[in-house]
């Protein structure tokens, strides 16, 4: 080789770039699927070719795509359908295609021995495959209560969900979901994002060691990030199936009775309801303070005519959007 100003001139051809890797990265402020389901093919860049004079090229930037807390990956069908990962916790990372690793240029093989390398090494190929990308039941608020407490009616009036409703005990056998807009009334908190809604079947006592429904429905409320818990004001003793309630809760796991909690005396429309409800109110509080639960957020409403009902959807949105905050604040900080 040739070149001014440098005397025995050898070999350098730089080295090619990695292409960029496709990622998966859980934000725990999303709770949907939507960046998938509008984009189906995702590429990495791809890899630069070295130049001479020893100019490397750079690696390319990867392509994140954020998913929600509860995101599970599989190999699509026809490749056995294996789970390849799964990503629960804030800023978790999963590696789904890994970007092509970079050629050598010849500079890179001379040696003592062999000065003038006229060879080269062509880059790897990136991994490319399809995937099935699934999402676990995770709501924002979880509908809890004992069978006929009212959990189906009011999910039915805060959103178009469509459950069964029926005056007979585990009318919902399987959880239901509903997305409650609260666009109308979007401040500058950020209220206005839509909440989504869990139908939890109805919670009796022994839930824990699987009486009734049982523990597959109490595993879904342990993704919930708010529980709202529904207490049937014409029940004989309301105040007895919330504290039955919360001592499931602690039973079947302790982190699970901790997770914020909004108790809504529900039924209020009744006029025997109506004319307890403060007393049934205090009671409430009451139970929740001798047992240590630490819930101060109490409300009365009716079901079934929508009374309060969605006064109290913007002040759960209130409280979901500050527990994200604080998720991505801390998401950050262990970045």
């Amino acid at each position: 080789r040739r070149e001014a100003m440098v005397a025995f001139g050898g070999p350098n051809g730089g080295n090619g770039g990695d292409g960029g890797s496709v990622i998966l990265e859980c934000d725990p402020g999303l709770n949907t699927l939507a960046p998938l389901r509008r984009k189906v093919h995702w590429r990495g860049g791809s890899g630069r070719n070295g130049h001479g004079k020893s100019r490397h090229a750079p690696k390319m930037p990867d392509v994140v795509i954020p998913v929600p807390p509860g995101t599970m990956v599989r190999q699509h069908e026809r490749d056995g359908g294996k789970l390849a990962g799964e990503l629960t916790h804030p800023g978790q990372r999963l590696v789904v295609a890994l970007g092509g690793k970079g050629g050598r240029g010849n500079e890179a093989f001379k040696s003592n021995r062999y000065s003038a390398p006229k060879l080269c090494e062509l880059g790897a190929k990136g991994g490319q495959r399809w995937l099935q990308v699934e999402l676990k039941l995770v709501a924002d608020v979880g509908l809890l209560g004992v069978p006929n407490a009212g959990k189906s009616t009011f999910l039915s009036r805060v959103s178009n969900a469509k459950p069964k409703i029926a005056d007979y005990a585990f009318t919902t056998i399987t959880p239901n979901l509903g997305v409650v807009d609260l666009s109308d009334k979007a401040g500058d908190d950020g209220a206005g994002n839509g909440l989504v809604v869990c139908d939890i079947p109805g919670i009796i006592e022994g839930a824990h060691e699987g009486v009734g429904l049982g523990q597959a429905f109490l595993r879904h409320v342990e993704r919930c990030r708010v529980l709202l818990h529904l207490v049937d004001g014409s029940a004989e003793d309301p105040v007895e199936n919330y504290r039955v309630i919360q001592n499931e809760l602690r039973l079947f796991s302790p982190k699970l009775a901790e997770k914020p909690q909004v108790v809504l005396l529900n039924k209020c429309d009744m006029p025997e309801v109506a004319a307890r409800k403060d007393e049934l109110l205090r009671e409430l509080y009451a139970a929740a303070a001798e047992a240590g639960d630490g819930h101060s957020r109490f409300m009365a409403a009716s079901a079934l005519t929508g009374d309060n009902a969605m006064e109290l959807m913007y002040r759960v949105g209130k409280l979901v959007n500050d527990i994200k905050a604080r998720a991505r604040a801390h998401a950050r900080a262990q970045a």
